[in-house]
């Protein structure tokens, strides 16, 4: 009896078997958002040097903001999907604003081509509305791929039974081809959609990408039915916190020298084993005499499994902050690499080649 109790497994929204047909139609989507947010972005420098006449500082810091936001967001989009609304559901919105910002993107590069067109000559009003209209596309972007980062890989480890060990094998499998599907956007949207852009039309480039979300977004609204939904069960973030709170608050504890005497729910799997590292951490899995009988009742209280995970994350700062480092130097690929690409002949053969093609190479 204590077995079964002490096995608690995530509650499902629909009790059904998962379906390999959601795995493929999860790739496929992958495919078509990595082609669209890549086909707006990565030439995105270049439209604001010849369209609408940005400085060459300030283009730079335009995209690397638009940058900036949409790799923050998934942070907020995880947390959202966690706590309360969900995976599929945080995917469906930000695909609301994806395409949105796409459509907006899309319509505002048009009507500058269109003025160019009739009056011949680039138009003053560039820098008013269509300005407006497109930066709000461009955001409107930002925040909808950052939704989906958070939450549409997960969402595809959601379509695999944990219990199966063939399942777990295939879940494997899928992480490979999920990030063959990201690298195949960059490829395509760097080969054919950059060149479109840049010598036949911007509107028609951007207007590509937005068809592959609209398509995206039909597919994932008519496979609704044969997903595999999860109920949220909390952020992790929650706990993260409530550890750090803990140890601060019981800073002036002694630790017991017996390991065993912290806090721990019997009844909870898995659990974690109790390391040294970090032992200011375990300050957080103190429980008092007078809350021994009553801890569900002081929430305030770690688990030492609590514990252990934040010292997971604690052993993994390092790795991240390099990648810092590393970030800053590579975000130069997406803005002064291909400002002084604009500068060079990239010509091969009697080939032009679109100085943002070239980051196709390095995929």
């Amino acid at each position: 009896m204590t077995t079964v109790l002490a096995y608690e497994e995530e509650p499902l929204l629909q009790d059904k078997k998962a379906d390999p047909r959601a795995r493929a139609i999860i790739l496929g989507f992958e495919c078509l958002d990595s082609t669209a947010s890549n086909g707006v972005t990565n030439n995105l420098v270049v439209y604001l040097q010849t369209v609408l006449h940005g400085s060459t500082a300030s283009n730079a810091a335009s995209v690397m903001t638009l940058y900036g936001v949409s790799y923050f967001v998934p942070i907020v989009g995880a947390f959202i999907a966690d706590a309360y609304l969900g995976r599929y559901k945080t995917v469906l919105f930000s695909l609301v604003l994806y395409l949105t910002g796409t459509i907006l993107a899309t319509f505002s590069a048009f009507l500058i081509e269109r003025q160019i067109i009739c009056y011949a000559k680039p138009c003053d009003s560039t820098n008013g509305f269509n300005s407006i209209l497109f930066f709000l596309g461009l955001y409107l972007i930002a925040f909808g791929v950052g939704g989906i980062r958070s939450s549409l890989l997960p969402f595809g480890a959601d379509q695999f039974d944990d219990r199966n060990p063939r399942e777990r094998e295939r879940q494997q499998q899928f992480f490979s081809w999920f990030y063959l599907c990201v690298d195949f956007g960059v490829i395509s949207s760097g080969i054919c959609i950059i060149w479109i852009q840049e010598y036949v039309s911007w509107a028609l480039g951007f207007g590509i990408s937005t068809l592959c979300i609209a398509v995206a977004f039909c597919g994932f609204v008519l496979a609704t039915p044969i997903f595999h939904l999860k109920v949220p069960q909390g952020s992790p973030l929650k706990s993260l916190f409530q550890v750090l709170v803990c140890s601060l608050k019981n800073v002036r504890l002694e630790l017991p020298m017996n390991t065993s005497l912290l806090h721990e729910d019997v009844y909870k799997f898995p659990k974690l084993e109790h390391t040294d590292e970090f032992r200011f951490l375990d300050k957080a899995a103190i429980l008092l005499d007078s809350e021994a009988e009553h801890s569900k009742k002081y929430p305030e209280v770690c688990t030492v499994t609590q514990v252990e995970e934040v010292k997971i994350l604690f052993r993994l700062l390092p790795v991240w902050a390099s990648g810092i480092v590393y970030s800053a130097a590579y975000s130069q690929m997406w803005t002064t690499f291909i400002q002084q690409g604009t500068a060079m002949d990239t010509k091969f053969m009697s080939i032009s080649i679109p100085s943002a093609s070239l980051s196709t190479f390095e995929v």
